[in-house]
C-alpha cells in the first residue's frame, strides 16, 4: 500500500470535516455502489471473454431473448437504447458487434419500412440458453458471503434507494420507466 493510500482516509476525513458536513453516508453509498458495479463488470468481462461479450452486449441479448419469450417479433434500436439507458449511437455500436458475431440480425420493421427491428439468431438464442443458468449460479456465488435473508434485505434497500434517487435526483424519464419495472418486480 502506498503512502497516499495509507494517508488518504485520514486526509479525506479532515477535508470533509472542513466542509461542515457530518453525515457522509450518502457519499459512502455512492462510492461502494460504484466499486461494486465496476467489480461486477470486471468479473463479467473475464467470464465472457471466450464469447467476446461485454456486460452491455450480454444485457442486449437478454433483452432480446426476454422480448421473444413474451411474444415480440423483435425490438427496435430505440427501445434498446431506452431500456439500456444509453445513446442510440452506443446501441448502434453494440448491435454492430453482435451482428458481426452472428448473434443478432436486423430486419426492416413491417410497420415502418424506414426503421429496423433487432432479433436474435439461433446462435444468439442458444448462447443465452446455454450461458444464463451458469451466469445466474455464478452471480449467486459472488453474493454467497451474505445469507439469503441478508441478500433479500439488501435488494429491498437498494430498490428503495433507487426510488429515492428518482424522487430526489430529477432523473430523466427513462429512469422512471425502469422504476416501474422495479416496482412490478416487488409485487
Amino acid at each position: 500500500m502506498t503512502f497516499m493510500e495509507k494517508q488518504a482516509p485520514q486526509h479525506m476525513q479532515y477535508i470533509i470535516a472542513s466542509f461542515g458536513v457530518e453525515d457522509l453516508s450518502g457519499a459512502e453509498l455512492s462510492r461502494l455502489i460504484r466499486l461494486i458495479s465496476t467489480g461486477y463488470e470486471t468479473i463479467f468481462k473475464v467470464r465472457m471473454k471466450d464469447e467476446g461479450l461485454s456486460g452491455p452486449r450480454w444485457r442486449i441479448l437478454l433483452h432480446l431473448f426476454m422480448a421473444e419469450e413474451t411474444g415480440a417479433s423483435g425490438v427496435s434500436p430505440t427501445e434498446l437504447a431506452r431500456a439500456r439507458n444509453v445513446s442510440k449511437n452506443t446501441v448502434s455500436t453494440l448491435l454492430r458487434s453482435l451482428e458481426e458475431q452472428g448473434l443478432i440480425t436486423r430486419a426492416i420493421a413491417p410497420h415502418d419500412r424506414r426503421s429496423f427491428i433487432i432479433q436474435l439468431t439461433e446462435k444468439g438464442r442458444e448462447l443465452v440458453r446455454e450461458r444464463s443458468p451458469q451466469h445466474l449460479v455464478f452471480l449467486n456465488e459472488l453474493a454467497s458471503d451474505l445469507t439469503l435473508e441478508e441478500r433479500e434485505a439488501l435488494i429491498a434497500l437498494l430498490r428503495k434507494l433507487y426510488q429515492s434517487l428518482i424522487h430526489h435526483g430529477d432523473l430523466p424519464e427513462s429512469y422512471r420507466c425502469q422504476e416501474e419495472s422495479v416496482q412490478a418486480q416487488e409485487v
